[in-house]
């Protein structure tokens, strides 16, 4: 896989924010965003935290949230564009986004001699930052031949995205209950005929 370590993490952040923070079904159950303050900060904090960060509560404000779900809500319009192999329709959305979060590069240290290359925005705040850096994990992932590996679930009745990181990149499900609910679907349908 092309993406490095990074990318990966930006990436795989970006997915959680998106089926967290966005409506649809969820392995045939409704999925609403949140909608109140407290668990809209808190669904940002946990899909972040969840890729080995450690933000506390208190660092997400409101607006902060409301920012990175207004990002987020355009990541799955993005997701569902590549999904649909429609990448220049991907591209010009992220274009987009890359314009209003002023990503902008940066080298960033952790550690003596390491550096990687992060995006912020015109200023270094949560929100911004966060936004910033979905709209470039998008735009990096669309800039290689492995912008495929984003898609969304193909399971009925769901519609989480998801980011192959498989070998054989053959991924097709947000997770192993939706894949095995497909399979179970089909086994059904062999049975029946």
């Amino acid at each position: 896989m092309l993406f490095n370590s990074h990318v990966q993490t930006l990436l795989e952040t970006t997915v959680a924010l998106v089926n967290g923070l966005t409506p649809g079904l969820d392995g045939g159950h409704a999925v609403l965003a949140p909608d109140e303050e407290r668990s809209l900060r808190r669904t940002v904090r946990e899909a972040i935290n969840a890729q080995g960060y450690d933000v506390p509560l208190r660092r997400v404000s409101g607006d902060d949230a409301r920012m990175i779900g207004a990002v987020a809500a355009e990541a799955r319009r993005v997701i569902e564009d590549i999904d649909a192999a429609d990448l220049a329709r991907a591209a010009k959305r992220t274009n987009v986004l890359l314009r209003r979060t002023g990503a902008r590069p940066q080298l960033d240290t952790h550690g003596p001699g390491v550096w990687n290359l992060h995006f912020h925005g015109p200023d270094d705040s949560f929100g911004v930052g966060w936004s910033a850096g979905i709209a470039a994990g998008l735009a990096m992932a669309l800039g290689t031949t492995d912008a495929g590996r984003l898609g969304v679930c193909q399971a009925d009745r769901c519609d989480r995205v998801h980011l192959d990181t498989s070998r054989n990149g053959g991924r097709r499900f947000c997770s192993v209950r939706c894949q095995n609910r497909t399979k179970a679907a089909a086994h059904r349908a062999r049975q029946g005929a």
